[in-house]
Parts: structure tokens; sequence; C-alpha cells
């Protein structure tokens, strides 16, 4: 078995080789290490690829032996994939292609000159940035659960226990008594990461209380938040910080089990976890009597199919037992009945990536970042209407405004910002006038959303309200796993009466009704998806409610969005009658003379806007 002192020596070997990244001579000879982004949306944009044809390039030159090419998880500028880092310089390339991997070993390796055109480009077109760290999407971010992502490979262990990997779970099974491992996370402040923001340490203290001799861990990665891929982003850089806060978590209430339960659609967070189990059963630190302290724990993997409704703890724990996904009524709660009967602790994927630091640092450290009720730093999945898309993680506290225009760089194409979706299809959607609420529990559902699980959609002018609430219903009425009558029939009517006033069909009653019911289902369902699959609709309206009234009363989407509530028109000072258009249409909605104007017939018209798309000088626009 490994023991402390073993542990500590392989740190030390571990350092030497990745002392390049921290600006050190190499002990292993290498003068570069290239990172290359390994993550699902770098993979999508073909970075294995790079990194295949950077590995040939440097063959090529004759550099194989003094630059080593490492694929690591997500940096989380997600915008500009695939990422490509080097180190001790840490240039950072973005949008790197195949095609650019001979130029930058010419260039960069070679010659000491690094390729500006694949530099990062700021707001101001003539500011050209090479270190990533002086970029304002990095330069403002805390990170403590993505500390691992983009800085090490996922598929070393060794690299892992470079940055004091398994270093907190020596110290909790050699220093610290259960109890005492369970007050120092209460005393941290952390609150689940997973959208109900229960105290971790609190939760730990019930499970380590319950009676029975058999307990369990589970590890809650069924992420499914349109938007969000948080959770799956800390698996596939840095897996091993789960595994050990998952070990310390068994520890602490007396577990010698856990299972993460993670989306098949995850295929690369899978295959990572199971090299990081394989090495970690090969270490030692996880198995029988880790570090020589009595102390057994392991882990295994079980694959959901992806419902939606399994991310609520009690239907996950029906799915690994291997039943249809449904929830169970509460209480009893997990932690006195949960896996099999038995007490179960469960947490997510970000809590756990928290919880080394904590015990590592102590309680204070982490207390002291954040809020009075929220502590810590939050891991934020920003996507939608902004230049810089991607996964950040800042403090507790952190206002939306320096969220979306500091690190997130704004809305692109000069247009106006709108609302903010913070907690994916439980959440809210915030308007301008909120855009200096601190990002906190408390806040968030004070200003009518939530913090949720992290899933952050950024909305501006041309999206309709209306129809984004009816989007969100739209998902989750598919998702309703129909166990309990309010979410299964009181969704699906909620979403007929939007979809009747965005086909132009509302009445005023409808209003009325929609709320009701939105109330009415918010209290009265089972589980948390039910109880939280109005807020959207209540959000949008107690916010934008004129968007409502519009559609309503007037017959017209403001935002120009809800195909029903549309007319194309064309322009006749614009159109210089080339029949582009006419041509297009599937209804033979539009007529003219060739050089002449032309008409849309709105009665004929679809309102498919194929003519928009077709019409070379603008003259056909919404009406």
């Amino acid at each position: 078995m490994l023991s402390i002192n073993q542990l500590n020596e392989l740190k030390e070997a571990a350092l030497a080789q990745l002392a390049l990244r921290q600006g050190q001579a190499a002990a292993d000879g290498y003068r570069w290490h290239i990172l290359v982004c390994a993550g699902t949306g770098c993979t999508s944009s073909g970075s294995l690829k790079v990194a295949e044809a950077l590995e040939s390039s440097l063959a090529e030159a004759g550099l194989s032996q003094q630059a080593k090419v490492v694929k690591t998880g997500c940096f989380g500028f997600c915008r500009l994939g695939p990422i490509v880092v080097i180190y001790p310089d840490e240039t950072f390339y973005t949008s790197v292609s195949p095609a650019d991997a001979a130029e930058i070993v010419n260039s960069h390796l070679l010659q000491d000159r690094p390729v500006k055109r694949l530099l990062y480009h700021g707001p101001e077109a003539e500011e050209v940035i090479e270190k990533f760290r002086d970029i304002d999407f990095f330069r403002y971010q805390k990170r403590i659960a993505l500390r691992n992502c983009g800085q090490i490979d996922p598929e070393n262990i060794h690299e892992y226990i470079a940055r004091d990997g398994y270093q907190a779970l020596a110290k909790a099974l050699t220093s610290l008594t259960p109890a005492e491992v369970i007050a120092t996370v209460k005393a941290s402040g952390l609150r689940g990461r997973g959208g109900g923001g229960f105290p971790t340490g609190l939760k730990w203290e019930f499970t380590a209380n319950a009676p029975g001799e058999i307990k369990y861990v589970v590890c809650n990665a069924d992420e499914g938040d349109p938007g969000a891929f948080m959770d799956r982003s800390i698996l596939e850089g840095d897996p091993h910080s789960v595994l050990e806060a998952m070990a310390i978590a068994g520890y602490a209430i007396g577990a010698q089990q856990g299972y993460i339960y993670v989306r098949a659609e995850y295929p690369i967070a899978v295959e990572r976890l199971k090299i990081a189990i394989a090495q970690a059963r090969a270490l030692g630190v996880l198995g029988k009597n880790i570090f020589n302290s009595g102390f057994n724990f392991d882990v295994d993997i079980r694959l959901g199919a992806g419902a939606f409704v399994c991310g609520e703890e009690t239907a996950l724990l029906t799915s690994i037992e291997g039943h249809r996904g449904e929830p169970r009524p509460r209480p009893p709660f997990p932690a006195v009945k949960g896996l099999w009967g038995k007490p179960t602790l469960i947490n997510n994927v970000e809590t756990y990536a928290n919880i080394p630091m904590i015990i590592l640092n102590g309680a204070d450290w982490y207390a002291a970042m954040g809020t009075e009720k929220s502590k810590g730093t939050k891991v934020f999945a920003i996507a939608g209407k902004i230049n810089n898309t991607g996964l950040i993680e800042v403090p507790m506290g952190t206002t939306l405004r320096q969220v979306i225009f500091e690190i997130g760089g704004g809305i692109p194409n000069g247009k106006a910002f709108k609302a903010a979706q913070t907690g994916g299809p439980s959440g809210g959607c915030l308007p301008a006038s909120h855009l200096d609420t601190p990002i906190e529990y408390d806040s968030l559902l004070a200003a009518g959303s939530m913090m949720g699980s992290g899933g952050l959609i950024i909305m501006d002018e041309t999206d309709c309200m209306v129809d984004i609430a009816r989007f969100y219903l739209e998902f989750t009425v598919d998702e309703s796993c129909g166990k309990c009558t309010p979410c299964r029939i009181g969704t699906k009517r909620m979403l007929e009466i939007l979809e009747r006033i965005t086909s132009g069909q509302g009445t005023m009653a409808d209003l009325d009704k929609l709320e009701t019911l939105a109330r009415n289902i918010k209290n009265s369902s089972l589980c948390g998806l039910g109880q939280s699959a109005p807020n959207p609709v209540l959000s949008t309206l107690k916010h934008f409610r004129d968007e409502y009234l519009a559609h309503i009363q007037e017959k017209r989407c403001p935002a120009g969005v809800c195909q029903a509530l549309l007319n194309y028109v064309i322009d006749p000072t614009l159109c210089k009658g080339c029949s582009l258009c006419a041509k297009a249409c599937p209804a033979g909605a539009i007529s003219g003379v060739v050089k002449s104007p032309f008409v849309i017939d709105q009665e004929k018209c679809l309102k498919c806007g194929a003519c928009v798309s077709k019409c070379k000088f603008g003259a056909i626009s919404k009406k």
C-alpha cells in the first residue's frame, strides 16, 4: 500500500516533470510543454487532429525529445477552440487548425517568434495578448474547482499528485477524525453546487449520524441543463479531484463504497473516469487499507440514459438501483434511507471538487472567499448572446454585470443586453435592472431566479421572452417523468397556453390561468423538477409582462421572433426586382415584374423567412 512518504516522493518527482509549467527548467530535458485542449468543446472542433499534427511537425523538425504535446482538459474559453498553450512562455493560441502546427513549431519553437495571427485579439482591434493570464476572461477568475482543468494531463495521476493530489485524503486519514473532517467542511460554509444550495457539511453530518453499518457515497454527474457543462468539464479535466473527495466523504460518514452516476452522453468524461479509477486503485489511493489507515473505499461508475429528472437525487438513486428513474417522496431523505435503503450521501461534481482544497487549506481559507451566506467560488457555463462563451469560476458575490461585461466581453454585434437566465430550466430570467445583483444563493432567489447548477444563458434585444419561457416549458414537459399529476399535466397545460400566446391566439384570461397554474405546480409537485419548472414563466411574467401583453393585445412579437405574429414586407425603395425572393418562396406568395418592386401576399405567406435569406439588397424585413 502507498504510504504518505511514498506519496510525497511521487509528488517531488512529478513536480520536476511539471516544472516547465511553473516557468522553471524541466528535469526531463524538455524545453517546451505544448498543452492542447482535449475537452469535448475543443475535440468537437478538431483539437485531437491538432495534437497529431503538432507531434508530426515536432518529429519533422527533430524536436520530439525537446517538446512534449500534452492533451489536457477544458481551458474554459470555448469560443476560441481549439486552444493550444505553450509553456514555459504561457503563450495562448486560439482557433488552431492542423495546418497551423508546422508554423507554430518552426516560428515559435525554432525561431522564438510567436505566431501573432493565432494569439488572442482583444475587444480593440489592435490589442493582441500573448499570455493567457493577461486576458480579462482569465484575469478576473478565481479557480478552485477548476484549478487543474487545462493545467494537467487528466489521464496521468502523477500530474494530479504534483499539484497536491491525494494530500487531502492522506491528511484526513492520518491527522483528522471523521468528526473533524465534517466540522471542517461545515465551518468552510460550502453549500451544494448542484442547485439546492444545502450546507454540505450538514448533509455529511446527517449521513454520518444515521444508524446503519452500510452507507454509500454518490456523485451526481447527471448534468442535463441546456447550456450547462460545468461538471462534465471537471470530470474531463480533473477526475481525480472527485475521486479523492469521495474517498474523504466516505471516511467522514463511514462508507466504503462510492458510485458516480454520469451521463452516457459524456463519453470523454466516462473514459477518463475509468482511467482515473484504474490508476487510483493501482496506486492504492482507492481500495483496501488506504495509506495504511485501515480505511477501505472504492468507486464504481453507473451510466445514466440522459433523463433530466435523474438529476433529482432520489430519482438518481432509483436509477442506480436498476429501476426507472422516478423521484421518491421525502422524507425519508437519502441521508437516512437512500441507495438500497441505506444512508447515502449525495453531492454533485463541483461540490466534491472543492473538498480536497478545503481539507488541505482549512475552513477559514475557504470561508474568507465569497459572501456571508455564500462562501467560496462558483463555476458557470456562460452561453448565448455573449462574446466570450465558455466556462468560468468566480467568487460568490461577483455581480452579473462583472461576469457578462468584464469576463464575458459583453454582447456581440452592438446589441443591447436584455436578460440573463440563471439556473437553467429551474431558474428565472433577470432583466438589465438586475445586472448588479450579486451572484449568491439568497440574492438570486430574492430576484426571482436561483443559482441552479451554474448554467448562465445571456439574451439580447432580439430574444422574445415569451418564446424563451415556452422553450424551457417545452423542455421540462419532455423531461417530466410523469409520476405526479401537477408536473405531468400541469406543465403541459402551461405549455399549451404559451403556444397559444406565441401563435397570436392568447387572451388576457390566459395570463391569469398561466400564473395560477404556475404557482399551483410549484407548490404541489413531488420533486424539484416540477417545483422549479414554472420559474422561467413566473420570472418573465414579472419582469417582461409588457411582452406578453404585446403578444395578446396587439398580436405582435416585439422581438420579431414568434413566426405566427410576423409579417414579411418588401420595401419598394430598396427592391431591385431581381425576382430571387419569388423563386425562393415555397408558397408562391411573392409576385411582381422583373426590374420592378415585388410584393408579398400576407394570406399566402408561410412566414418561413426563405425570401429574407435570398434578398441581396436588404429589401425584406419583419414587421
